[in-house]
C-alpha cells in the first residue's frame, strides 16, 4: 500500500471551500488536475471523473462515493478493471482553523497487485497533481469567484 498526502490552508470558511470542491460543473474553469468531473457527491453514487497528472496522459475513471459529508469530507474509491489490481481511495478533507481559515487535506491510498509495479513512475507526478490541484483551489476560493 501507499499514500500521497498534501495540505494547504485556505484564507475562507470551510463552507465556501466546499462549495468550490462539490461544483463539478466548474472543475474544468480552474483544475489542472481534476480536469473534468460530473456526478452526485452523494455516499453511494457514481462519478465520471477525469484526472491530469504533470507529464502523463489523462486517465477516466469511475469512482464509487464513500463518504460525503458536508463542509467536512468528501471520500471516492476507484479502482482499474477489478479491485485487488490497482484500487485507490482519494479523499478531500476540510478543518476550520478557528480563525477563519480552512485546511484542505488531499490525500490518496493506492494498493493493489500492480501498485509495486506503478508506484516510482506515479508517485511524483501524481503529488505535483494535487499540489497544483491545491494551489489552484486555494486562489479560486480566496478570489470570491464561487462564494
Amino acid at each position: 500500500m501507499e499514500s500521497i498526502h498534501t495540505e494547504i490552508v485556505i484564507d475562507a470558511p470551510v463552507s465556501a471551500v466546499w462549495k468550490v470542491l462539490i461544483h463539478f460543473e466548474a472543475y474544468s474553469t480552474w483544475n489542472p488536475f481534476i480536469v473534468h468531473a460530473e456526478g452526485v457527491p452523494q455516499e453511494g453514487q457514481r462519478l465520471r471523473v477525469l484526472i491530469h497528472p504533470p507529464g502523463r496522459s489523462a486517465t477516466a475513471f469511475r469512482p464509487k462515493v464513500i463518504r460525503s459529508v458536508e463542509n467536512r469530507e468528501l471520500r471516492w474509491a476507484g479502482r482499474l478493471i477489478f479491485r485487488g489490481l490497482f484500487d485507490g481511495e482519494h479523499s478531500f478533507t476540510l478543518e476550520d482553523d478557528g480563525n477563519h481559515a480552512s485546511r484542505f487535506i488531499q490525500e490518496e491510498t493506492f494498493s493493489g497487485v500492480l501498485v509495486p509495479l506503478f508506484w516510482k513512475k506515479m508517485e511524483a507526478q501524481t503529488q505535483k497533481g494535487f499540489e497544483q490541484m491545491n494551489v489552484a483551489l486555494k486562489q479560486v476560493v480566496e478570489s470570491g469567484l464561487f462564494v
